[in-house]
């Protein structure tokens, strides 16, 4: 059984209309295109309990694949289908109300994830030891920095008994001690039959955690296989290019 499949699918957006004779001259006087895709015909499956890592450059449409993987953006063309319950953890903040302090943040977003308070409730001090931000938990988040907002996002999407978790770029924030936690963590989800599915621009951490990598290049998958193969491609390519 897979847990996320892809057919045929593409994402794409209408164009920003040129609004003067300068902006059509700074363009090289050709016209924009009605749209662009930030997907285009991608085909995939990703089966359960597989830990997979998705690279490319930026624009290459990563988040999106993400994001309509999580059924937070719906294809233009073709089906997405999730199945199970699925977790996405993506822009840091998000789900997080700035004036309620972290422990009614915790409630809060633990709501958005469909777990009721008592549930929360009783993870409450698990996800609060494991954030490390004990000192701070009853203070306002608006008065947490960056690092502090994306461990305590970690924490409670992570604490979270999903069968899939989609991580975007969560892994690039923080310090070096709560990143290798943040590692293990995932490594435990592997074991326990759980699906990954990390979106890095660390490709270091991608071919630790990652069995299988997908390669993305302009909405299109142009490598898909063991982590280690394709990051070897990628990385030629990158030093090709540069």
């Amino acid at each position: 059984m897979n847990a996320i499949e892809l057919k045929g699918v593409s994402v794409r957006y209408r164009s920003e209309k040129v609004r003067s004779l300068k902006e059509l001259v700074v363009r090289g006087l050709r016209p924009s295109r009605p749209f662009f895709y930030s997907l285009r015909n991608v085909t995939l499956a990703i089966a359960n309990g597989e830990s997979v890592g998705i690279i490319g450059s930026n624009g290459a449409g990563k988040s999106t694949l993400l994001r309509v993987a999580a059924g937070i953006i719906q294809p233009s063309e073709g089906v997405a289908i999730g199945r199970g319950s699925i977790v996405p953890l993506m822009e840091l903040g998000t789900g997080f109300e700035a004036e309620l302090s972290g422990r009614e943040n915790i409630l809060f977003n633990g709501a958005l994830l469909g777990r009721t308070r008592a549930q929360m409730r009783a993870q409450m001090d698990a996800i609060i030891e494991f954030s490390g931000i004990e000192q701070f938990v009853d203070a306002p988040i608006r008065t947490y920095s960056t690092g502090m907002i994306a461990r305590l996002a970690f924490s409670i999407a992570t604490a979270v008994d999903a069968e899939t978790i989609l991580l975007d770029e969560i892994l690039a924030v923080g310090d070096a001690s709560f990143r290798e936690r943040c590692d293990e963590r995932i490594r435990k989800f592997v074991r326990e039959g759980r699906t990954v599915v990390l979106v890095s621009h660390d490709t270091d951490a991608v071919m630790t955690l990652c069995r299988r990598t997908l390669w993305l290049s302009h909405g299109e998958i142009v490598g898909d296989g063991r982590s280690e193969d394709v990051i070897r491609e990628y990385e030629a390519h990158r030093s090709d290019a540069g």
